[in-house]
């Protein structure tokens, strides 16, 4: 690992190679930092804090998303904790709203600012695993010197954003820690626990927000768990995670417009229509039969309408 001298230098010379910064997130992210925010690696700084005020507005703005994400918290850092990681879920603006960590660690990710009420943004501190996560809407992780600020090359980080029921940018969730004996592969795994932890959260969150609403599955391989729709008795589409939304076009407009969930997903991928359909026939053939046939029965278990259940036994030709 490059010492703080040579990592400034290093910063410089690559920030000021327009090229790479093509090919590179890290140092597009670098280039930011100097001719955006006007930072320089070698200033000695710890990230900007809010005030006691401030942050008790912060936390009462995101009360519902600290309320659903302290599980995969404490799930995480039961995990990871004893292996000197520290925990921290943001907002949007990069406010740290919680944080789990170790007691014998305290002292040292306190010094370093990572600690509830810091700023992690790169606005505050350069390039670093929940600002630059923020900034390019995407999962990162930033292992030591690829961080901006020299003060901070001892860090590594895994940060996954988490997306509100609308498909915004809501939060992130990070992993940080400062021993020596991390390697970027191991790094590299831990940050899929990370995204992992993400998609439950904003899982969770989607539910929360379509609590009277059904929800459908989509197969969309890797990511089937994030991509759900939210359905109403009329089996109109009320909802749609980001990942339904980009495998479906759908958008907030065509959401508010109405759009039946059988022609959303009609035009989606073709195979994923097939499987779905088998998939909901099936469930249709389950309601009926523990009903023995009873049509306002089944409906009632399906959570939809005896008229709507009525039109999916004749679109799916079941008798």
């Amino acid at each position: 690992m490059p010492g703080h001298s040579a990592h400034v230098e290093h910063v410089y010379t690559s920030a000021l190679q327009g090229s790479a910064a093509a090919s590179s997130p890290i140092v597009a992210s670098w280039q930011r930092c100097m001719t955006v925010h006007r930072l320089a690696p070698e200033e000695d700084r710890t990230p900007l804090r809010l005030t006691s005020r401030e942050f008790e507005l912060a936390q009462a703005e995101s009360g519902q998303l600290v309320a659903i994400a302290v599980d995969e918290l404490d799930r995480l850092f039961a995990l990871l904790g004893k292996a000197g990681y520290c925990v921290l879920l943001t907002d949007r603006s990069g406010v740290a709203l919680e944080r789990r960590g170790a007691r014998g660690d305290d002292r040292e990710f306190q010094n370093l600012g990572l600690w509830t009420g810091s700023i992690w943004t790169e606005a505050s501190v350069g390039t670093n695993g929940i600002g630059t996560a923020l900034a390019d809407d995407r999962p990162v992780t930033v292992f030591r010197h690829q961080h901006f600020l020299s003060s901070n090359i001892g860090l590594c980080c895994a940060t996954a954003p988490i997306r509100d029921h609308r498909g915004q940018l809501a939060a992130a969730l990070d992993i940080s820690t400062c021993r020596d004996d991390v390697d970027e592969m191991t790094l590299s795994i831990l940050s899929q626990a990370v995204r992992d932890a993400a998609t439950r959260i904003e899982v969770n969150l989607f539910r929360s927000a379509f609590s009277g609403a059904r929800f459908i599955m989509l197969p969309t391989g890797a990511n089937t768990a994030a991509a759900l729709l939210a359905v109403d008795r009329h089996d109109l589409v009320v909802g749609a995670t980001r990942a339904a939304r980009l495998a479906l076009k759908l958008d907030d407009r065509r959401i508010a417009a109405g759009v039946a969930a059988a022609d959303a997903l009609q035009e989606g991928t073709a195979a994923a229509g097939e499987e779905l359909a088998e998939a909901e026939k099936a469930a249709l053939v389950r309601a009926l039969s523990r009903t023995n046939g009873n049509i306002s029965r089944a409906a009632q278990a399906l959570g939809m309408s005896r008229a709507t259940l009525h039109r999916k036994l004749k679109k799916l030709d079941l008798h």
